[in-house]
């Protein structure tokens, strides 16, 4: 099961206006500038990546959200043109926007 249609299209407008870091790189770069507003894993991200990207994202006093979501890498490759487990947000608005439909769906885990 995929996340609402909703919100994979708000992802991909992300990626279009350039405010989408992909990948563990692009991701890890983003939470340590503190340009992350908000992680997200892929369904089939790896068990070592999840744990990683959480450290990250809460150390020295970071307390960026981090949500693993129903979509798989390909359904993330879909919406974004990036095939990637691990993406970070680098926008507020965009990030709230996600955050409400992710919670309102119910479809997320933490």
């Amino acid at each position: 099961m995929t996340d609402n249609p909703k919100f994979l299209s708000l992802l991909g407008m992300c990626r279009k206006a350039g405010k989408l870091s992909c990948g563990h790189d692009g991701a890890i770069g983003s939470i340590r500038s503190k340009s992350a507003s908000l992680c997200l894993l892929s369904s089939d991200s790896s068990q070592r990546l999840r744990l990683e990207i959480e450290r990250e994202a809460g150390f020295e006093g970071r307390s960026i959200p981090v949500r693993i979501l129903h979509s798989t890498m390909e359904d993330i490759r879909c919406a974004t043109g990036l095939r990637s487990a691990v993406l970070s947000v680098n926008d507020e608005g965009f990030a709230k926007s996600m955050l409400g439909l992710l919670n309102t769906s119910g479809e997320v885990t933490e």
